[in-house]
């Protein structure tokens, strides 16, 4: 439903404006440093998430560019939900 879309993009948006902040100071080519750390493996993920309930993400920048990055290496390739056995 609309409400459903609205309140999830609503509170991702509101996440993201922190986590962008938070990363300006940490980020690498990844969420810490050069390194995939546990950071990374939940970043993964919400901006799935966040694209599904349509967050605008040009205003995450340092978000997008370690998403892009990630999404390159070959394990988050292979743990993509499109990749699972029961994807449709």
């Amino acid at each position: 439903t609309k409400a459903k879309i609205a309140w999830g993009k609503h509170w991702i948006d509101l996440g993201f404006q922190s986590l962008e902040k938070a990363l300006s100071q940490t980020a690498g080519k990844y969420c810490v440093g050069d390194s995939v750390t546990a950071a990374d493996l939940f970043l993964v993920p919400q901006v799935y998430n966040a694209n599904r309930f349509k967050v605008d993400m040009s205003k995450f920048p340092i978000i997008s560019r370690i998403d892009k990055a990630l999404n390159e290496l070959e394990d988050f390739k292979n743990a993509h939900p499109s990749q699972m056995p029961d994807a449709q």
